[in-house]
């Protein structure tokens, strides 16, 4: 089990430069002195579901979809909170990102909570320019239970001890879940055979 949790955390690192994070980068990174500004890669498909929108990209990949949520501050800009799920086909299984500033408690992670499910600490993998992740592979209950919640936040500790709750919106979840599956069948390319094992020359 731990093997495939990795292989699918694995994953969505790949599928997340392609889309969200890509494009919140390219949309908040400074240019370079005299050079062109970052152009974000451009979804051929955009739909909404409540407060959710899921985005395919001309990507050859067989998870080439994104359900997402993005929180950003009105007066700065500045992503205060990104919540992304991707499908992988070939395991039936979903991964999350999540997205916050600079400045989090790195070791105590983030944890999600609603009035249907709270889920462990999500350990960050990585942190850049414009935020820290963490990456989970998650479940079908887990699905299920933020499917029907009303109401969820996304709890953390910065590295000066203050706690936050940042307050996240369900609505449209199912749905956009429902859409990003379908979508990325659709979309997606088939993963490459594996190669066949030489055959035995009797030595």
């Amino acid at each position: 089990m731990k093997t495939v949790r990795s292989h699918l955390v694995g994953l969505v690192c790949a599928v997340a430069a392609l889309g969200f994070f890509a494009a919140a980068n390219a949309a908040t990174a400074p240019a370079a002195q005299g050079a062109a500004p970052a152009r974000a890669m451009q979804p051929t498909e955009d739909k909404s579901f409540g407060d959710w929108s899921v985005r395919c990209y001309a990507v050859s990949s067989p998870s080439p979809c994104e359900m997402i949520e993005l929180l950003v501050n009105k007066k700065s800009g500045q992503r205060v909170l990104g919540v992304m799920l991707v499908y992988v086909p070939s395991r039936d299984a979903h991964v999350m990102q999540v997205a916050l500033p600079l400045g989090v408690m790195l070791k105590d992670g983030a944890v999600i909570s609603s009035d249907t499910y709270t889920s462990g600490a999500l350990h960050f993998n990585r942190c850049d320019v414009q935020g820290c992740y963490a990456n989970t592979a998650v479940d079908k209950d887990t699905l299920n239970a933020l499917g029907r919640a009303t109401k969820a936040e996304m709890k953390f500790v910065s590295a000066d001890g203050k706690k936050y709750n940042i307050a996240f919106s369900l609505k449209g979840f199912t749905a956009a879940d429902s859409a990003l599956i379908d979508l990325t069948h659709q979309k997606g390319t088939s993963a490459p055979a594996a190669s066949p094992a030489p055959a035995s020359n009797g030595n």
